[in-house]
């Protein structure tokens, strides 16, 4: 698979100085009404976006790290009647709560942070924190925050306060644990087109079993499907289709024992082996017809933006990069060199399920991450991407804007806040009364790495480059985050 030239450099948008800010920890909990606005919120826009990501990258100055090591923390802006407010918590894990009374880290994290003392303090110590800092749902009446190795946090919608661990009514034993990347089905064909929630578990080894749950709308358990695949898997996000659960297993392999030796942490003992194929792993959803697995000359896919069945093939979009990028011992991820990166690229796979054939084609040259897609079409044809993106058209670089683009006609529509604002994952919202697929707001935060503050960016999805239809200041900086949604519920009394 050949990725873009990394050589293909564009002047610098970016100030890599400005950009770190945003990786420090956040020292407050706050609870207020937005009142620095610039332009109009819509007074349509009625819900609440949650978003969770690493809040805390170091205790008592002693650094995390890599960012993914950071202890969770959700941010909540209702929205009603034209007005804003914002609050966010740090998820009270037990981990979180015990090293805040000690001071100190008690944990070794799982993408490198190892606790103070060397070699002998770490050494066998193979405690999993759960750092609940992925993502967040409100699904079957709870408010859950999600780590894809450990169970989920519950939460109150209203204040976030921690209520503690969930094991889904019993699914979940204790340890158990689910991935963080669900996808809402909006019309289950199975279950006379109401919505369900489809998501996985993923128990790794010499043999690594994916375990594939699909959930009703009150969060009762409605179907069930384990497949076991060859080798160790390390899968982050997955596709649904109509019909399908689709896994891409990245060409990796896991030696366990620089981690128990205490020299490394877990993530940091996974090695992409170059050249070997990503297997493409397709679960039907209903009833027993075999799995079926097709060799797919991915590089290493991260996230995905939809999947669909169209003329008996099945098209997945995804995110794609030549490697997996290794996290070095020594290495500061905030002094990140990314023009010696490949950029992540969307590149779109056709399976032909009857004969086991796959073609593939680059479909976005720039670099982006973290795609979205109007709620109503996940899992089925499509034909808006929207995607945190670079401000140059080719190079790697920090996101800097959100891309629009159209896979019917190739158009592309760009926002970017460069050179000061770094953007996180888009969040499409679809007007109350809208009907066509762009019919919509999109919205992101930004961090503003001159004021050192965060800003919600609420866009008009039919058009990016009309500009912002309100940016909402913070009174803080949010540390950039990983993945939220937003739900047409206004937790809040204004």
């Amino acid at each position: 698979m050949q990725l873009q030239d990394k050589s293909a450099i564009a002047p610098r948008s970016y100030d890599i100085a400005e950009w770190h800010k945003g990786y420090r920890s956040v020292s407050q909990e706050l609870d207020y009404e937005i009142d620095e606005i610039e332009g109009e919120i819509p007074v349509e826009l009625n819900g609440t976006l949650f978003r969770n990501g690493p809040g805390l990258l170091d205790i008592n100055g002693q650094p995390f790290h890599h960012p993914f090591d950071g202890d969770g923390m959700i941010c909540a802006i209702a929205f009603q009647n034209g007005r804003a407010h914002f609050r966010n918590r740090f998820v009270r894990t037990e981990a979180f709560v015990e090293e805040q009374q000690a001071g100190r880290i008690l944990y070794r994290g799982v993408f490198g942070t190892q606790k103070p003392g060397g070699i002998l303090a770490n050494a066998f110590d193979c405690r999993i924190k759960n750092i609940a800092n992925t993502n967040v749902i409100y699904w079957g009446g709870k408010l859950l925050a999600l780590w894809e190795a450990a169970e989920p946090y519950r939460l109150d919608p209203q204040t976030l306060e921690t209520l503690g661990k969930d094991d889904l009514d019993g699914l979940l034993p204790p340890g158990g644990a689910i991935a963080a990347h669900p996808h809402v089905d909006p019309v289950c064909a199975a279950d006379g087109g109401t919505p369900c929630l489809v998501n996985f578990a993923m128990k790794p080894g010499l043999s690594t079993t994916l375990t594939v749950y699909e959930f009703s709308p009150s969060g009762r358990l409605l179907r069930k499907r384990s497949h076991a695949t060859p080798g160790f898997a390390f899968i982050h996000d997955f596709a649904i289709s109509e019909h399908y659960a689709i896994f891409f297993q990245n060409p990796v392999s896991f030696n366990p024992l620089p981690w128990l030796l205490g020299l490394r942490g877990a993530g940091q003992c996974i090695t992409f082996q170059t050249g070997k194929p990503t297997q493409a792993i397709i679960v039907p959803r209903f009833g027993n017809a075999p799995v079926k697995t097709i060799p797919v000359e991915a590089g290493f896919v991260f996230h995905h933006a939809n999947a669909f069945e169209q003329d008996n093939v099945l098209v997945v979009d995804s995110i794609c990069y030549e490697a997996l990028p290794s996290v070095e011992p020594g290495a500061d991820y905030r002094q990140t060199n990314f023009e010696s990166l490949a950029p992540g690229q969307l590149w779109r796979f056709r399976f032909d399920l009857e004969r086991g054939t796959v073609e593939q084609q680059r479909l976005e040259d720039r670099c982006v991450e973290f795609p979205s897609v109007h709620p109503n079409h996940v899992g089925r044809p499509y034909r808006y991407a929207y995607m945190g993106a670079a401000h140059h058209p080719t190079g790697n670089a920090p996101l800097q804007a959100i891309l629009k683009l159209d896979l019917l006609t190739g158009e592309r529509q760009l926002f970017s806040l460069a050179p000061h604002g770094y953007a996180g994952e888009p969040v499409f919202v679809p007007f109350p009364d809208g009907s066509a697929e762009d019919d919509g707001w999109v919205l992101s935060l930004f961090f503003n790495g001159k004021q050192e503050r965060s800003e919600l960016v609420i866009l008009d999805a039919r058009d990016l480059t009309q500009g912002a239809i309100a940016r909402l200041t913070l009174k803080q900086h949010i540390p950039y985050g990983l993945h939220g949604n937003f739900y047409p519920m206004t937790f809040h009394h204004f």
